[in-house]
């Protein structure tokens, strides 16, 4: 008989849920982790960037009062919005410590390694178990561009600091280098992006990203897009990042360069001697049920997936345990909300009006501007709006893009209309409470019924 009914490594948001669920479904379960509970997204991801990010609109908001009747001189203490960024990780990570014990969950402090089907060692003690599942995560991609080594992580720039940086350059202009820019701009940072790609954020919404990239130069930022780095250099008390952008050369200076350009799969440590599975582009290859390439072997999260998402993490994880359960799975696990929390945040979820003409789909879009919108005027809200894409036929919904205050708050309702194949007459029926931002849904999809009778 095996020691568990279920191991799990790695104790990220997709490992700790699973083991959670496993757990509530009465299978024994072990936790396997050699860092802190609570994974990247916790400890230095996911919580660690908004909480900072609270910190930068709270100073944003108090330095830009004056018009409200509110004067306040501003300075921000950066050590000490740390520390209660601290305070924030270590109280979620005591919860989570806390529901594992509650619903006796063994957690296994060390590297797991598998040693063979059902077999994993850790900290050279050796647990069998009948399943196991992999969700060790993903750490950040270092590419091999010269002096590269001179630059932060993702990670590492999340770690205490005593001030805030005087300049910054971002290499990488995705979601995580969008984030990072919004943090230290408001923060009073020079900021510097340089993307390979023709825009940043080149999966997003192409409205939203020609927005945003508005936004970050009105703000004082350098924005170059299609430019291709090619060394990090040191220059007295400053690193200067050389590039070409179409054939030109190019210079971005600064205290401080930000790498993140990507992250890679995290499988050190994993295997053990004479045991491997099989690989895709160093991602762990699964079926549909997140089964890898060995029977019994599973795995979720960014360690497979080349969305590298907290919320999939979760949802694949407690999907692989009801099936281990004998139950079907309740979420949809290929509807995939996406959230970028700059300011203003962005959400998305299905299909955008250019990938549906990419795929030779008719479609209409319903759109309603935030500047029409009472709580964005009230709150300065930057230019934004929402977006609704439907079939142009049946008027079902395919997808819709918010850029506006509290959009990774209300994406939630357009993610059950695509579930569920909702209409845009079905979303008509509900009233929306007036002022609220949640109220330019309502317009948005006014403007889809117009265009859906046409």
């Amino acid at each position: 008989m095996s020691d568990y009914a279920l191991i799990v490594i790695g104790a990220g948001p997709g490992g700790y849920e699973a083991a959670l669920h496993a757990a509530k479904l009465g299978l024994k379960t072990a936790l396997v982790e050699n860092r802190d509970i609570g994974g990247t997204c916790l400890n230095r991801g996911c919580i660690p960037t908004k909480a900072l990010l609270h910190a930068a609109e709270a100073a944003h908001t108090a330095a830009n009062s004056a018009e409200w009747g509110v004067n306040a001189q501003v300075t921000v203490d950066f050590a000490a919005a740390h520390r209660k960024k601290t305070e924030v990780t270590e109280k979620l990570r005591a919860g989570i410590e806390g529901l594992l014990k509650q619903k006796k969950v063994d957690v296994l402090r060390g590297t797991g390694t598998i040693l063979a089907p059902g077999k994993v060692s850790v900290n050279d003690t050796v647990y069998t178990a009948d399943n196991v599942l992999i969700a060790t995560g993903s750490v950040p991609a270092r590419p091999p561009i010269p002096g590269l080594e001179l630059a932060v992580t993702s990670d590492e720039i999340l770690a205490p600091q005593d001030k805030v940086y005087s300049s910054l350059v971002i290499i990488g202009g995705g979601v995580i280098g969008v984030e990072i820019a919004s943090v230290y701009q408001a923060l009073g940072c020079k900021i510097t992006i340089v993307e390979a790609m023709e825009r940043i954020m080149p999966n997003m919404d192409r409205e939203i990203c020609q927005n945003m990239t508005m936004i970050l130069k009105k703000r004082g930022a350098a924005v170059n897009t299609g430019c291709m780095v090619n060394s990090v250099e040191k220059d007295g008390d400053e690193l200067v990042v050389k590039y070409t952008c179409k054939d030109k050369p190019g210079e971005a200076w600064g205290e401080a360069v930000l790498c993140c350009i990507g992250r890679r799969s995290n499988t050190a440590g994993l295997f053990g001697e004479g045991f491997a599975l099989e690989l895709n582009r160093g991602h762990i290859v699964v079926d549909e049920h997140f089964q890898t390439s060995v029977p019994g072997i599973y795995a979720i999260g960014d360690v497979s997936a080349r969305i590298q998402l907290a919320h999939v993490a979760t949802a694949q994880g407690i999907a692989c345990v009801d099936r281990l359960a004998g139950r079907e799975p309740l979420v949809d696990v290929d509807l995939v909300p996406s959230c970028i929390y700059t300011t203003p945040e962005i959400a998305s979820i299905g299909i955008t009006a250019d990938e549906a003409k990419a795929q030779g789909r008719a479609v209409k879009v319903g759109k309603a501007l935030m500047s029409a919108n009472g709580k964005t005027v009230i709150a300065g809200g930057d230019r934004g709006f929402m977006k609704i894409v439907a079939d142009a036929e049946t008027g079902v919904i395919l997808g819709a893009q918010l850029m506006c205050e509290r959009a990774t708050d209300m994406i939630s309702q357009f993610t059950t209309a695509v579930a569920n194949g909702l209409t845009a007459q079905q979303l008509a029926k509900v009233m929306r409470p007036h002022p609220t931002f949640e109220e330019a849904a309502g317009a948005a999809v006014e403007d889809l019924l117009e265009k859906l009778s046409k």
